[in-house]
């Protein structure tokens, strides 16, 4: 299984509905490792370590969102294996 490193930036209503808390529960339920934090521009980041497949299956619920949230994009970047956080996911502080 190949490992890779993605950065999500989700953008619309997702700042105050609980898309952090969703992104952690989501990926970490997918066995993905990474964070999740707000960025000052109302877009939501999402760092994630894991399969192609994992990569994916996240990217589409990062897309869906909680029930509160309208997402309107999702943008994906490559990114590079950081170890401290490929053990587990978790939310960090806003940038």
């Amino acid at each position: 299984m190949e490992t890779q490193a993605k950065r999500f930036f989700v953008s619309g209503r997702v700042q105050g509905v609980g898309f952090r808390f969703f992104a952690e529960r989501t990926a970490s339920s997918f066995g993905v490792a990474g964070y999740v934090r707000n960025l000052f521009d109302g877009r939501v980041e999402v760092y994630a370590i894991g399969s192609v497949e994992q990569m994916e299956r996240l990217k589409n619920a990062l897309g869906r969102g909680p029930r509160m949230a309208a997402v309107e994009r999702v943008d994906e970047q490559d990114a590079e294996i950081l170890q401290e956080y490929a053990k587990d996911f978790s939310i960090e502080r806003d940038e």
